[in-house]
Formats: C-alpha cells, structure tokens, sequence
C-alpha cells in the first residue's frame, strides 16, 4: 500500500502534521483554517458529527466531523488509506 498519493505526494506523510488533535471541541471554521495552515495542500471537508465518510481514500483531504453546535466532534485524521491504495 503506497503512503501517498502518487500524483501529489508532498500532501500526505511528507506533511508536517498527519492528525490535529488540539482542534478537538475547537470551532469548525477556526479548524479548517489551522488544518490549511498547517498543510495548504490539503482539502478540508466538514462532515456531521457520526456521518461515514466516503470509501475512497484520498491522501489530499481530511475529514472534520462536526457536532450540532459547529465544533470539532473527532480528532481530525490526514486521510491515511485505510481502505487500501488511496486516488487522487
């Protein structure tokens, strides 16, 4: 299983950070914005707070879920493959 992507490597494992677990219980778009800090590579996708995301893994976005009251729910994880070979 590759670690990244191969069609834009420098946006998964190379990153600096993998997961941002001082966001946690922090507001949505504060997230978003250190997450794009830390890797401006990336894509964040807010996501309801127990909601699945998709089955295709992809080494450019992290994933945020969001409680009702618009704060971090999870540690939000850099997309790592789990589901196999990531696509870009």
């Amino acid at each position: 299983m590759p670690l990244c992507c191969p069609k834009n490597p420098q946006c998964c494992l190379e990153a600096s950070k993998s997961s941002w677990p001082e966001l946690l219980g922090q507001n949505a778009d504060s997230a978003k914005a250190a997450i794009k800090k830390d890797n401006p590579l990336v894509t964040v996708i807010p996501l309801p707070a127990g909601s699945i995301s998709p089955d295709i893994s992809r080494s450019d976005r992290v994933y945020v879920s969001i409680d009702e009251n618009g704060n971090v729910a999870k540690v939000p994880p850099l997309d790592s493959g789990q589901q196999g070979e990531m696509s870009c």
